[in-house]
Order: structure tokens, then C-alpha cells, then sequence
């Protein structure tokens, strides 16, 4: 498993050397760690990767290599009794027919459930599994990790499953979108051109053709004339919507901010989750230490800008229309007002959507976004991204 590990690192471009890779299995050796995944996670790291820049690349192939390895807990599975690998699966994650996902009914809203919540945190005194009522996995509770429920809060579980959960009680970590990806198509980069505006500012960079020849014919001699160079005047802001739901769709927003960033010299881009609310972030890494407040971005940036959202809108409703309904945090103002603040701020404005527009209508929170933005919401197509262009020219 180790030689895979350090010839999968070998193959997506990682400089790791066989003497790193000793090293490492030299400390595996001397017990430097615990047994641990993440103990061996950052061992790993720190022996094998020499720049930054490689740490995406490396979390995928430990992700890869070393999938479906945990902590063996639970008594030492039951001090090792031969359960049946089916019984363990299956009580781990229950599956619902749709008949039974309709049965379940939810709490009443999002103060009932926060309440609830509270609530079952100062009465439960320990781990549950499969029940409908405590903080637990596998069952039906609003509370907790795979299982099911139409409106719950999820707590220790690493992705989406159904899509149901309001609100998400755990630290997740995002990827900066890469704005050196290879475009999947330069048509991509051609429809964006369409809202490029040039004008003569700076200074006097290149040769005036036209006024040269006709300035060496009247004086007899070579007389040199240089005029400001064209640059695109239009100024760009973008908001990128990433993690969760939006993970599906990296390939295709990092197409299009490749794309951006080449066809607009004058563009600042921030990061958000879900919906705009008191801060933004230029570095996913670093997105709970070092956010921009939002207000901050609305005073620095004048009208002029160009504003593009980038997202599904795909959320819980109430992380659009209420206070504290964000996803991992207590928002004091409702998502929307933070994006009435903005197309209000930036006139021309749009959002670009990666889901496919003909399942729009099955997700109530795409339609509200876009009534937010008066119909201004265009699928990530050639022809969606044309369309937006020619809109933001208006």
C-alpha cells in the first residue's frame, strides 16, 4: 500500500524522491506517530512535499490511496465478533424508500429546530444509532450523520448525501479554484470577450503608424510617434460560490475562471458559500482567519464594476431569508439583503448558474435567487455566457 502511495504521488507530477519515501517508512518504523490516519496524514505531508503548491494534489492521491481507513473502534468492533460485512453496511447508513422519506415529518421551521437542538445537546448523555429522536447516525433524527431527514442539521458526516441539511456543524475545508486550469474550449473564452471595451490609457507605450509616416514626410527625417496603448477598460468583480453542493462543478467554474482572468486584466475576484453574507475570502484555506468584511468590498469597489455571481443557488431556503440561517455560521443579516446590497451597489450585475437549466424548476431556491437578480441568471453554456455578456452591456 505504501509503494502505491508514493507511485501514485510519482504519477500526477509530485517530485517525490525515493529517499523522502525511506524516510517516511523509517519513521513509520520507529513509531514517530500513533495510529492514526491523521497522525499518518501529516507525517506524510511533511516527509514527502517540499512546496505548497503541490498539497492539493497530494490530498487527492491520499484520498485515493487511503480511502475507507479509520480509527478501529467501537470496543475493537465488538471485541472482533464475525458480524456480517451486509448487517455493518447497512446499519451504517440507512436507506429509505421515497415512501418512508414522505413519512418523515419536520420539526416546523428553523427556530423550532435550533430550539430542538439545544435542546437534545443538554440532555444526551451518549452515543446513539439509528433512533428518531437523539444526536446520533443511521436513523431519522433531524440531528446527526447518515441517515434522513427533510430539514436537519448534519453533524460528523464528510459530504452530502440527500441534500436536506440546513445547517452543517463541522469545520470543512475548500480548494481554491485553479486560474491556470486549461480551457475546456476556447469558445468559452471568446464569449466573455464580448463584454471587453478598449481604450488609450497609460502612458505612451506604442507606435503611432499613421502619425509616424506622415510626421517623417513633412520633416524629411525618421520622426518617431507613440501613442497610449488600448487596454480593456472594463472592470470585473467576481464572487465564486465553492464547497458543498458546488463540488460537482470545479471543472467547469475553473474553465471559467481561467478564462476570466485571461480575457479581463481589470478583475478582483472573493469567495463565498452559498449565499453573500458579512464576509468574503480570497483564500479557502485561510477563509475563517482572514475574511474580508463585505461591507469593506461594497465601499472599495465604485459602480462601475461589472458584478458576476458564480454559483447553483442550491441551498436551504433559509440560509437565503432568514438571520443565522447561514450554513456554518450565525449570520446577523439574511442572505438576500446581503444581495440586494449588492446588485445595488453594482447596477450591471448577473449570475451564472452550473446547473443545467432544465432542472432549475426542481430547486425553490434557484427561482428566488433569480428573482433577487430580476431574471438575471444564465446557465454556464457558450450560449448562457453570451447571453450574460450582452445583458452586463446593456
Amino acid at each position: 500500500m505504501f509503494l502505491n502511495f508514493f507511485i501514485e504521488l510519482r504519477n500526477v507530477k509530485i517530485p517525490v524522491s525515493l529517499r523522502e519515501y525511506l524516510s517516511l517508512l523509517d519513521c513509520l518504523d520507529k513509531n514517530v506517530i500513533s495510529f492514526k490516519v491523521e497522525s499518518f496524514y501529516y507525517l506524510s505531508r511533511a516527509s514527502l512535499i517540499k512546496n505548497e503548491k503541490h498539497i492539493d494534489r497530494f490530498d487527492l492521491v491520499f484520498s485515493k490511496v487511503f480511502k475507507g481507513i479509520e480509527d478501529i473502534s467501537l470496543e475493537d468492533l465488538l471485541n472482533k465478533v464475525d458480524i456480517p460485512k451486509e448487517w455493518v453496511k447497512k446499519l451504517s447508513e440507512k436507506l429509505l424508500t421515497p415512501e418512508e422519506m414522505e413519512e418523515i415529518k419536520s420539526l416546523g421551521g428553523f427556530d423550532k429546530l435550533m430550539e430542538t437542538l439545544k435542546k437534545r445537546l443538554s440532555e444526551q448523555e451518549k452515543r446513539h444509532q439509528g433512533g428518531n429522536k437523539w444526536i446520533g447516525t443511521a436513523g431519522t433524527s433531524p440531528f446527526g450523520a447518515y441517515g434522513y431527514n427533510p430539514e436537519g442539521i448534519r453533524i460528523g458526516q464528510d459530504k452530502s448525501r440527500h441534500k436536506k441539511a440546513i445547517k452543517v456543524w463541522d469545520k470543512r475545508e475548500f480548494k481554491d479554484l485553479d486560474d491556470k486550469s486549461e480551457l475546456g474550449s476556447r469558445a468559452m473564452k471568446i464569449a466573455l470577450k464580448r463584454l471587453r471595451q478598449w481604450a488609450r490609457t497609460g502612458l505612451q507605450e506604442e507606435i503611432d503608424i499613421d502619425s509616424t509616416i506622415k510626421s517623417t514626410a513633412k520633416n524629411g527625417y525618421l520622426d518617431i510617434k507613440t501613442q497610449k496603448e488600448k487596454n480593456n477598460s472594463i472592470k470585473v468583480l467576481l464572487f465564486l460560490d465553492v464547497g458543498g453542493s458546488m463540488d460537482p462543478y470545479v471543472k467547469k467554474v475553473e474553465e471559467l475562471f481561467s478564462a476570466s482572468r485571461s480575457v479581463f486584466k481589470n478583475l478582483e475576484y472573493f469567495y463565498f458559500h452559498n449565499c453573500l453574507y458579512e464576509g468574503v475570502w480570497k483564500n479557502n484555506r485561510r477563509r475563517w482567519n482572514e475574511q474580508i468584511p463585505t461591507f469593506e468590498v461594497l465601499n472599495t469597489y465604485g459602480k462601475e464594476y461589472k458584478c458576476i455571481f458564480v454559483g447553483d443557488a442550491s441551498m436551504s431556503p433559509y440560509e437565503i431569508l432568514f438571520p443565522g440561517g447561514a450554513n456554518e455560521h450565525f449570520n446577523k443579516i439574511a442572505g438576500k439583503d446581503w444581495l440586494f446590497k449588492a446588485i445595488s451597489q453594482w447596477e450591471s450585475h448577473m449570475w451564472i448558474n452550473p446547473v443545467p437549466k432544465k432542472y432549475w424548476d426542481y430547486t425553490q431556491t434557484i427561482k428566488m435567487v433569480s428573482d433577487i437578480f430580476s431574471g438575471k441568471m444564465v446557465p454556464l453554456t457558450l450560449s448562457g455566457l453570451d447571453k450574460g455578456m450582452k445583458q452586463l452591456m446593456i
